[in-house]
């Protein structure tokens, strides 16, 4: 069979017609077994979507050849004039879905957006507050191991010993005390509402930047679901294919003005908007994913369509329900249930790691991630606790009832986690179970 490229060489004119089937049946394949597994398995990888066939079709359209270095209006490649009515277009929706001032739809994901943030606001070795990553903190909120954790100063902020929820009253002692330069507000498995009000005061007292990470939330902040923190925060990022639904990609809000510039910045000749878009741009990255950006646009357009907002409540319907059952069942949840689309099962009383348990719901049909849980004891590769999100299989159009029968499929396999009949009994319900159901970007193409 012939390669893409000769293809390309021997048929001039053809390649752009080809189907993937006829170009690499071997990615065609995979491509295909990953859609089967899509459409019989239960997603509930909390950071996970489906976006729609809409969203998928504009990734995979003809802005990815488009390459368009710099900010619209200033290019450093001729022919843009279209890119940049798309990306400005972009950047208008975002600012109105959130009431932000600036908006860049640049950053290539979450992490290189907080990594612009920081390279925007702070020099290295300043201190940094932020949600150790076991207690539901993101790797770039100063953890040891990224350059967060390396290239500044780390002041962990911690949960309450009992609630397990964020100690505001502590954590504005230690940032009083120690007058970190920014504050992350934010993390990755942390099942409550974050008060941003409560962390504007503490950031005001400090002297300290508040930056909200929403990677996780977007979608849930659009839908009215969660509090916004754009009007309580210096700067906000996210990604935008977790519960907003959107490509994989990340984008940042920020305020126009510099709040601490005389402070921080005496001689920066540069406000806070345009110092985040040097930041990402030329500093950081080079060429926009246009593609990326031309797929944002489109869902962020769904995402002010009114059922949004039912789809953003329904995420955490869903999850409480999923909380309610779980417990109801014996199960620990940390924080002992949730507010938002996730749920963290402590399974520090189980026999198994949370890796274990992970790998054996996987066999069964039902995707989830091992996870840290606080004061866990166990190394990050197999962890306590296993994490449970809600917004692909409500995006799926399941509601409370299913999310009672997930919980006992869940039960199945926890309760008899080395009866492997079980478990093949337990994937073929799942299966059967999910064919009642569409997945955006799969049975609607």
């Amino acid at each position: 069979m012939k390669n893409s490229a000769d293809v390309a060489m021997a048929e001039p004119g053809t390649y752009g017609r080809s189907s993937l089937v006829h170009v690499d049946c071997r990615v065609h394949e995979l491509l295909l077994r990953q859609r089967r597994q899509e459409r019989t398995m239960l997603k509930l990888i909390a950071s996970e979507n489906f976006a729609s066939s809409a969203v998928l079709e504009a990734t995979g359209s003809i802005f990815a050849n488009k390459y368009a270095e710099g900010y619209p209006g200033a290019r450093y490649y001729a022919g843009n004039e279209i890119v940049d009515e798309l990306e400005t277009l972009a950047i208008e929706r975002l600012k109105a879905l959130f009431g932000s001032e600036h908006a860049n739809v640049q950053p290539y994901s979450g992490s290189p957006a907080n990594q612009a943030v920081y390279r925007a606001l702070l020099s290295p070795r300043d201190k940094v507050m932020g949600l150790p990553l076991p207690e539901g903190g993101h790797l770039t909120h100063g953890w040891s191991v990224n350059f967060s954790g390396t290239d500044y100063q780390r002041v962990p902020y911690g949960l309450h010993d009992k609630t397990q929820q964020i100690d505001y009253d502590r954590l504005r002692e230690t940032a009083r005390r120690e007058r970190p330069k920014l504050i992350w507000v934010g993390g990755t498995s942390y099942p409550r509402v974050f008060d941003y009000a409560a962390m504007a005061e503490i950031a005001l007292e400090a002297n300290s930047y508040l930056v909200a990470d929403i990677a996780h939330i977007s979608g849930l902040i659009v839908a009215g679901a969660h509090p916004n923190p754009v009007a309580h925060c210096d700067v906000v990022t996210s990604t935008s294919h977790k519960s907003i639904r959107g490509p994989r990609g990340g984008f940042i809000l920020s305020r126009n003005e510099d709040r601490y510039q005389p402070l921080y910045h005496p001689k920066s000749k540069h406000n806070l908007a345009k110092r985040i878009d040097r930041a990402v741009f030329p500093l950081l990255q080079g060429g926009p994913h246009m593609n990326t950006i031309a797929a944002l646009a489109v869902a962020l357009q769904e995402a002010a369509n009114p059922s949004f907002r039912v789809y953003g409540q329904q995420i955490v319907n869903n999850a409480k329900a999923l909380a309610g059952a779980l417990l109801e069942r014996g199960y620990k949840l940390v924080t002992g249930g949730t507010d938002n689309h996730m749920l963290i099962l402590d399974l520090r009383n189980r026999p198994l790691s949370g890796k274990a348990y992970a790998e054996r719901l996987s066999r069964a049909g039902i995707i989830a991630n091992f996870n840290m849980v606080p004061g866990d004891r166990r190394h990050p590769a197999l962890t306590s606790g296993i994490r449970l999100g809600t917004p692909a299989v409500t995006s799926m159009g399941m509601r409370e009832t299913e999310m009672v029968q997930i919980a006992a499929f869940i039960d199945s396999v926890c309760r008899q986690p080395d009866d492997q009949e079980v478990h093949a009994s337990v994937r073929r319900e799942v299966a059967d179970f999910c064919t009642a159901f569409d997945v955006p970007g799969i049975t609607d193409r």
